[in-house]
């Protein structure tokens, strides 16, 4: 009894929230402190750009009100992970808080700044005047350094109480030493005050934090793409049709879509066929046909006859929500770079004020003047704010999560997002995966008595509600042969499928039917005929134990999936085609999407793939669509799950596409490279900045307002360089249509 509750003390949750309040990165890591000091909880992690917070720990030690109590300690409010709109919202209150206060530093400052001029330039014809305009400068700077500056006041106390001093408390520090040097000077009659580099750090610093809301905006945009729902939908209710509220719509309500319009939720089609535009959703070119019992998703629009479906997924749990909240679960996790830039910075500010102390002491014991100690110590505390180290690592993230988002990659782990970038190998299930997910039935082979209309009613009921491509295949065809109806009035009372190998069906009067592939029908005690292997794919049907009927199917590739294995190839990647299905069938695809033989491996089960996987060169990839490809993806460094994959293989992938082919694959791949390259540029070029700047302003006296100028410089060089992501994946549609035309040039006669 015992080793259970010590086994049940030690299962591990993970729970995900909103922290508001949050000022800048030191705020993040003050709050990440806070809860990882906390009994149960085992590790916090906080997105600052997103305000997201993941805590992992024992389950009880994960309850919102224990872990907002903590919060609440230090100022901040925590709450349930943010809807998109709302997030929008907060960043527009932001935006405006931001703006207000630069402007008033902008609008007092200004004097400031120019009182300090005259005072440097000498304009003044006497000392006394000097003195006067110093006494103005100080009374234009005290709003700024008061009610502007009190944001900085506020997150320096809260992360120093936290014990995570960051950059808000060295702001903080900085003016306020700027303002008592100052005021020290003018009491012993001295002109010679820095208001004016109180004013600068406070001012340029709230430039920075509105371009970082800016940038924000930028990654929210990529989210708000996918889909917002209408606000009121068409519910059937009593025997008509009603308008209500799309909170209000229930799993199993019955909704009604115009021509025209887009579905808000999850189901499941009802009556009738249904033409649907899967653009908004996928970007798919070509509408998509679908059958009665085929799920639909939210984000489709509607392009044929008014259609209705069943709901299979309320407002905020649709594949839509799923993919927005394993967004924030994604960016919330930290990589190695942002676990070694948070490290960086967390002991990069108790350095800053180790230092500027033992500046102050020395440069006073080597007698120079007991000013110029203070301001020697005040530069060296401005240029050591670590905000571009804090910066260096997420806005890039974001950045890169973002472009891959518009462009149908979602990456749901930073960690795998560093991985990918550094693969070596990429391995790739067929059915579903390189080929289109809806194979199609070539022709029917009686192997029975039985009628033809039998026939594709029992074909129909067994190939019912099943997720795999060659069922799905199967029901189609007997949907084209047949009316609408087929099969409809046959009863299943139990149905089970065999993930990749078949499915049993057993109906309500009395007859069992299987359909899969001739291996798992032989397996079940089938006879079947052995037939010469064409290289096609084939479905067997058996009612009673004994054969009824083969489908054979055909396969083609996805368009674009020869051009981007071979792009892959000429990148140093080594591929591999892995299949269950037989070898002629994967030889026919590799032929035609240029894959060598040596490079195919046909008749595989999960645990084969999986063995093939861990032998590849690592970091390892592997696109999958199916039950039988989950080991694959969890045995890969990458696991990539295709548009259109089982929902099983969609939640465990650290990948997912929501384009058809693997286009997405090359995408991402270029998306993770260019965002890791950016990530250790910013990690670099903040470093090298915070150790050569401190050793300078230590070293030798350096004047605060250069100081600041720096400092915010350095921060600026990071947002900038991050800024690149955005731009290079708004250029690269571009010089690639330039590269395809002059190809195009190049081959004419």
């Amino acid at each position: 009894m015992d080793a259970i509750s010590d086994s049940q003390s030690e299962r591990q949750g993970e729970a995900l929230y909103s922290v508001q309040g949050l000022w800048c990165t030191s705020c993040a890591l003050a709050v990440e402190a806070q809860l990882a000091r906390m009994p149960g909880v085992s590790a916090a992690s906080v997105h600052y750009p997103s305000a997201t917070l993941l805590v992992q720990g024992q389950p009880p030690a994960l309850e919102e009100a224990r872990l907002a109590a903590a919060v609440s300690r230090l100022g901040y409010r925590l709450g349930p992970p943010e809807a998109i709109g709302d997030a929008e919202a907060r960043l527009d209150a932001e935006s405006r808080y931001l703006t207000l206060r630069l402007l008033m530093a902008v609008a007092f400052g200004m004097w400031t700044m120019l009182a300090s001029l005259l005072i440097y330039a000498g304009a003044m014809p006497s000392a006394e005047l000097d003195v006067i305009m110093a006494w103005v400068s100080g009374a234009f700077a005290l709003p700024v350094v008061t009610y502007v500056a009190l944001p900085f006041y506020r997150a320096g106390w809260r992360t120093t109480r936290a014990w995570r001093p960051g950059m808000d408390a060295l702001v903080a520090l900085g003016a306020l030493t700027a303002v008592g040097v100052s005021l020290w000077l003018l009491m012993l009659g001295s002109p010679e005050v820095y208001f004016d580099t109180a004013v600068m750090l406070v001012t340029l610093l709230l430039v920075g934090r509105l371009v970082e809301t800016l940038c924000r905006h930028r990654g929210l945009r990529a989210l708000q793409a996918l889909h917002r729902p209408p606000a009121q939908v068409q519910r059937w209710v009593a025997d008509a049709w009603h308008s209500c509220a799309l909170e209000a719509v229930a799993v199993g309500d019955r909704l009604r879509v115009e021509p025209g319009e887009t579905l808000a939720l999850d189901g499941v089609l009802r009556d009738g066929e249904a033409l649907l535009d899967l653009s908004p959703l996928t970007g798919e070119s070509a509408p998509r046909r679908c059958l009665p019992g085929d799920a639909v998703a939210a984000g489709c629009r509607n392009l044929g006859a008014a259609l209705v479906f069943e709901v299979t997924a309320p407002a905020g749990e649709c594949r839509l929500d799923r993919l927005r909240e394993q967004m924030w679960w994604q960016q919330a996790r930290k990589g190695e770079l942002q676990r070694l830039a948070d490290r960086f910075a967390g002991w990069l500010s108790p350095l800053a004020v180790v230092l500027a102390l033992l500046t102050l002491v020395a440069t006073w014991l080597a007698g120079v003047p007991t000013e110029e100690a203070w301001v020697r110590a005040l530069s060296v505390l401005v240029v050591a704010c670590p905000c571009a180290v804090g910066l260096a690592i997420p806005l890039a993230g974001l950045a890169g999560s973002g472009q891959a988002l518009e462009r149908g990659v979602v990456i749901r782990d930073p960690g795998a997002f560093e991985t990918l970038a550094r693969i070596r190998s990429a391995a790739f299930d067929k059915t579903g995966t390189l080929t289109a997910g809806e194979p199609q039935v070539q022709a029917m082979h009686s192997a029975t008595n039985l009628p033809e209309p039998e026939l594709l009613a029992l074909a129909s009921v067994a190939a019912r509600g099943s997720e795999h491509p060659l069922a799905r295949a199967v029901r189609r065809y007997v949907q084209d042969a047949q009316d609408a109806g087929a099969g409809g009035e046959l009863e299943i009372v139990q149905a089970e499928e065999v993930g990749g190998r078949g499915r049993r069906v057993s109906l309500g009067d009395g007859r069992e039917l299987l359909l899969g592939s001739r291996a798992w029908l032989a397996e079940q005690g089938v006879a079947t005929q052995q037939a010469a292997d064409s290289g096609e794919s084939e479905v067997l049907l058996a009612c009673d134990g004994a054969l009824s009927a083969r489908f054979t199917l055909g396969e083609t590739a996805l368009p674009g999936t020869a051009a981007t294995l071979a792009e892959l190839r000429r990148h140093g990647l080594a591929l591999a085609l892995i299949s269950g299905d037989r070898a002629l069938a994967v030889r026919r695809l590799a032929d035609a999407v240029g894959m060598k033989a040596e490079e195919c491996y046909a008749g595989r089960s999960p645990e084969a793939k999986a063995k093939l996987l861990a032998a590849m060169p690592q970091p390892s990839l592997y696109v999958g669509d199916g039950l039988n490809d989950v080991v694959g993806l969890a045995t890969a460094s990458v696991g990539v799950a295709p548009l259109g994959a089982n929902s099983t293989v969609q939640e465990g992938a650290s990948v997912a596409l929501l384009k058809p082919g693997v286009a997405g694959v090359e995408v991402a791949w270029r998306l993770a490279r260019r965002t890791r390259r950016v990530m250790r540029q910013n990690l670099v070029l903040s470093g090298i900045y915070n150790l050569l700047a401190l050793g300078l302003a230590v070293a030798m006296p350096i004047p605060p307002l250069i100081a600041v100028l720096a400092m915010v410089a350095s921060s600026l060089s990071v947002v900038a360089n991050s800024a690149r992501l955005a731009l290079a994946g708004e250029r690269e549609p571009q010089v690639r249509q330039q590269s395809q035309q002059v190809g195009a040039l190049g081959t004419a006669p």
